[in-house]
């Protein structure tokens, strides 16, 4: 059998997609590695809580430190815990990136951020990290704009469909955010109230 790599493996694991590719892989083999189809046993309530801090970790490819910094900031807020948590991650500008088509996954917009090839509101950032507000304008650095990596990128972009809370403009190699992102307008499937609670244990 074909190996699927470290991140198809973590899917299997949760159970559902990370990525775009995974589903159709998920189709054929939907249970956790070297279980050879015999069914998933019945977690804990721990288990379930910790399994889908792991899914957002891995969806979004940050470290255990990153994301428990993230939850403690989003406790400190008046709003939801949960709905500000996952703001917290969709408005991380690797993310962004990817949302808007300008990387075919997250850690490749990480890389495309940390090699300069993008800019927020005129000016290069280049931290993955960095917090992208409403209102924000996201774009190729212009630098880079004839690079061969954005002429592979140009025929994808112009038939790429962004979320709601993002305005992408395929032509001009640029986007804005519109809004603050929300559960409901980035479709996220992950249950953060369960990760809430696996932090306040």
């Amino acid at each position: 059998m074909r190996n699927t790599g470290p991140k198809t493996r973590k899917a299997r694991r949760v159970g559902e997609p990370l990525r775009d590719k995974d589903a159709k892989y998920l189709v054929k083999r939907n249970y956790p590695p070297g279980m050879h189809g015999q069914g998933r046993s019945r977690l804990s309530e721990f288990a379930i809580h910790h399994r889908e801090k792991q899914k957002a970790k891995w969806i979004y490819d940050v470290t255990e430190r990153q994301f428990s910094k993230y939850v403690r900031a989003a406790s400190r807020k008046k709003a939801l815990t949960g709905d500000t948590l996952l703001q917290f991650l969709e408005s991380r500008l690797d993310n962004v990136v990817y949302r808007l088509g300008f990387a075919v996954s997250r850690s490749q917009a990480r890389q495309i951020v940390g090699h300069g090839f993008i800019q927020v509101n005129g000016k290069k950032v280049n931290i993955p990290s960095y917090q992208v507000e409403p209102g924000s304008q996201i774009a190729i650095n212009p630098a880079k704009q004839g690079s061969k990596y954005l002429e592979r990128l140009a025929p994808a972009l112009r038939e790429f469909k962004t979320q709601d809370w993002l305005l992408l403009d395929a032509k001009n190699y640029s986007g804005k955010m519109m809004s603050a992102p929300t559960p409901a307008s980035t479709g996220s499937t992950i249950q953060m109230d369960l990760i809430v609670e696996h932090y306040n244990r």
